[in-house]
C-alpha cells in the first residue's frame, strides 16, 4: 500500500541531504515504532532550529553516534507533529512541504495551519531565507 500525503496524493521524498524521516528513508514515513509522529516535511528556520532548542529539542547540535549531522536554515527534515504544533501556535513553525508531510500528521495538526505554512521547495531549499 503506498503511504498518502495531506493532499490525498503519493507521499514524496522529503531529503537526503541530510537523510531524514524515522526510518531514515528519505520520506515522512510512519509506523508503530515512531512514536513522535516525525510525519511533518519541514523547511527549517534559524527561529525554527531555536524554538526547538527553546522546548528541549535540539535539532542544531549533531549526534554521530546516532547518524545526526544537525540541522541548518533549509536543511528539510521530518519533524514531529507536537513540536512542529508548538513552534506554530509559538509564532515559529517551519516551512512545510504538504506532499511530503504524511496524512496522519492531520491526527494531531489542522491542514489549515500546515497550508498557512505551505512551500515550494526549489532544487537547492539552502537558498530559501526566512
Amino acid at each position: 500500500m503506498t503511504e498518502r500525503n495531506v493532499l490525498g496524493g503519493e507521499l514524496e521524498s522529503c531529503g537526503f541531504d541530510p537523510l531524514t524521516g524515522f526510518y531514515r528513508d528519505g520520506c515522512c514515513n510512519t509506523g508503530p515504532e515512531d512514536l513522535g509522529s516525525h510525519t511533518i516535511c519541514a523547511v527549517v528556520t534559524q527561529e525554527f532550529l531555536d524554538h526547538q532548542r527553546r522546548i528541549g529539542n535540539d535539532l542544531i547540535t549533531p549526534m554521530p553516534a546516532y547518524g545526526f549531522p544537525g540541522l541548518v536554515p533549509g536543511d528539510r527534515w521530518c519533524v514531529t507533529a507536537i513540536n512542529w504544533l508548538r513552534a506554530h501556535l509559538d509564532g515559529a513553525a517551519a516551512f512545510v512541504v504538504l506532499a511530503s508531510t504524511h496524512e496522519r500528521v492531520l491526527d494531531v495538526v489542522p491542514l489549515d495551519a500546515l497550508r498557512e505554512h505551505a512551500v515550494d521547495v526549489p532544487e537547492d531549499p539552502g537558498s530559501l531565507t526566512a
